[in-house]
């Protein structure tokens, strides 16, 4: 989405609020032995608050408010009343909703309890990462540089990134152009940032798998050989400096 009026601007300020606002109290309320369900449900009571719905339910019909995957789940896990959390899960939760026809996606990865995983490492790789990479962004930079940079960074941390999924435009939908923002170096990908464009960042850090797999249940995607992956995102405006983060409201 292109921003050319205040009231667009205060549109995707007040959506991205909502979300940004979301995840961090579900982060906040989640807990041992609540169900992935109660927590989505949480969240949806969040979201009402703000006037805001949901997403992915709006624009895919999914089984759920927010997305919540735990530990070889990368994305779009579906909330569920048989699976609860336990201490030391890495969970990651992806809200996106919409509000007065202004879209807003915002998700992070983090370690419930104690980390008797030893996951943090990665979640904090994650999180880093995507900030950097905000910082390399502004009109006229191409998306497969910054993408380059999060490759980049991942291997010099001794992780690789997840080929198969990526960034998107965001603002009057979920998914817009540009449709592919990815956090690897893609040679074909010709395309620049433009100035007072919206856009989701998304970083999807791993300890070893480089692609993701369907879970079979038609939405959830996972890694086939154990490793773990840790995933970052933010709705940002992009300008001719550093970047304006949206949804920074939420310390992930």
């Amino acid at each position: 989405m292109s921003i050319t009026t205040y009231t667009e601007l205060e549109g995707m300020k007040k959506i991205s609020e909502a979300v940004a606002a979301t995840l961090k109290q579900m982060r906040e309320y989640a807990r041992p032995g609540m169900t992935t369900k109660e927590l989505d449900e949480y969240g949806a009571t969040v979201l009402r608050q703000y006037g805001a719905r949901s997403a992915p339910k709006l624009t895919y019909g999914f089984p759920g408010w927010t997305c919540i995957s735990l530990n070889n789940e990368i994305a779009h896990g579906i909330p569920s009343e048989k699976v609860k959390l336990k201490e030391g899960d890495l969970i990651n939760i992806d809200v996106s909703a919409e509000l007065d026809g202004f879209w807003a996606d915002n998700g992070g990865s983090f370690v419930l309890g104690n980390d008797i995983h030893q996951h943090n490492a990665l979640v904090d790789a994650s999180r880093q990462i995507l900030y950097k990479a905000i910082q390399q962004i502004k009109g006229g930079v191409r998306i497969a540089d910054v993408g380059k940079f999060i490759e980049t960074e991942a291997k010099n941390a001794g992780y690789k990134v997840i080929r198969n999924l990526v960034g998107h435009g965001v603002g009057r939908s979920l998914h817009e152009a540009p449709s592919e923002i990815p956090c690897f170096y893609d040679k074909a990908n010709t395309l620049r940032f433009k100035k007072n464009s919206t856009v989701a960042i998304e970083t999807f850090i791993s300890t070893k798998a480089a692609y993701a797999h369907d879970k079979g249940d038609g939405w959830t995607l996972v890694t086939k050989d154990g490793s773990f992956v840790a995933q970052h995102e933010h709705t940002i405006l992009i300008t001719d400096d550093v970047p304006v983060i949206l949804t920074e409201a939420n310390e992930i």
